[in-house]
């Protein structure tokens, strides 16, 4: 399973691991002591890059779904991420 998911993107296990990727970006609106601050990018921001990290989850979902039988999958279908799957 590990090497399909890695197969279809080089961060689809983090995916997995860590939960949901964040799209983020530096404030620099807010930068009173000189130290950047990361915060997440709102989403008219994201670039088609973005989008596509975003939607990893939804791809390790539906590859996970795909691989179980009805048994299995009516005890996981309510999870919403690859991660708690």
């Amino acid at each position: 399973m590990q090497a399909h998911l890695l197969a279809q993107d080089d961060d689809m296990w983090f995916v997995i691991t860590d939960g949901s990727m964040k799209i983020m970006k530096v404030n620099t609106a807010v930068i009173s002591d000189g130290a950047s601050r990361i915060v997440e990018k709102p989403r008219y921001e994201w670039k088609s890059e973005d989008k596509k990290k975003t939607n990893l989850d939804n791809v390790a979902n539906d590859i996970i779904f795909k691989t179980l039988d009805k048994n299995m999958f009516s005890m996981i279908k309510m999870y919403p991420t690859a991660k708690e799957i």
